[in-house]
């Protein structure tokens, strides 16, 4: 019993950070029908600036996390106005725009080994702290992840039904071409939501930076796990890329009873499997 009570636990803490990177994941796609795999270099880079800013200037941790955050923002915004927009003005199909997304992928990856290297990069004095409730043990960076989502999610559901833009956004999820005969300018809409939802994805960069450090081919693993929560959620609903999240992250941490160590990857290919058997839709799919 005590061992089902921490492996949930950790459940909760990895599927707090796979919600998080699918909820910035979601944001994008929704708004602008952008299957965003460059969102995982992204990432990478985010937690490579918060690494600079604490390892090289002896920065604090709450501003590491900062820098990672304006890092996610700006390459986000970056990687819609010189790539994305280019191909929407010009009505490409998807499939172009999928292949620009994985080329971006390629080269901004690339990028992070020539000029970082491909060794680890950890920061100086992690967060510390362990907290101990009978059986449950959680570290400070455990606590910080779960903590960091719980934040994170109310301020965007906030955010998104009473700013002004964020109401623009909502509409642009639910019908981009009647959000133009509105009058909403979209092209400004998809910047905002290529900033939040790659500001998003920076703050659990940070966190696994802090955790276990960063290396320049991270971003693979976040970008999979971002599109995998996505799909099983169900593609445009927020609330289920949350749920997806969180339910990858304890059916992968309860599976460690029986499935070895080196079978966990594919957890998530199992999981979205079954949904999609039963519910091809996702799990919110349509809602």
């Amino acid at each position: 019993m005590d061992l089902l009570v921490q492996l949930l636990a950790n459940g909760l803490v990895n599927g707090s950070h796979y919600a998080l990177l699918a909820l910035g994941f979601g944001l994008i796609f929704g708004t602008t029908r952008v299957v965003h795999f460059a969102y995982g270099p992204i990432y990478a880079v985010s937690a490579y600036g918060g690494w600079l800013l604490a390892a090289h200037f002896g920065a604090p941790l709450w501003l590491a996390v900062m820098g990672s955050i304006v890092t996610g923002a700006i390459l986000g915004v970056l990687s819609y106005i010189v790539v994305y927009r280019p191909f929407e003005r010009r009505g490409s199909p998807p499939l172009v725009v999928l292949i620009a997304s994985l080329g971006l992928f390629i080269v901004i990856e690339n990028a992070i080994g020539v000029i970082f290297g491909t060794d680890t990069k950890v920061v100086p004095n992690p967060p510390a702290g362990i907290l101990i409730m009978g059986p449950l043990v959680l570290t400070g960076s455990q606590m910080l992840q779960v903590g960091a989502f719980v934040v994170v999610s109310i301020a965007l559901g906030l955010y998104l039904t009473r700013a002004r833009m964020g109401k623009a956004v909502l509409a642009m999820t639910d019908n981009v071409e009647m959000a133009r005969v509105i009058g909403i300018d979209t092209a400004r809409v998809s910047i905002v939501a290529f900033a939040i939802g790659s500001a998003i994805a920076a703050i659990p960069a940070a966190l696994i930076l802090f955790k276990d450090g960063a290396t320049a081919h991270m971003g693979f693993l976040a970008v999979f796990m971002a599109f995998v929560a996505v799909v099983v959620g169900g593609v445009g609903s927020l609330r289920g890329a949350v749920l997806g999240g969180l339910v990858l992250g304890i059916v992968e941490s309860t599976g460690m009873v029986r499935i070895p160590t080196e079978w966990q990857s594919t957890v998530a290919f199992v999981v979205l499997f079954v949904v999609l058997l039963f519910r091809p839709r996702g799990l919110f799919g349509g809602r």
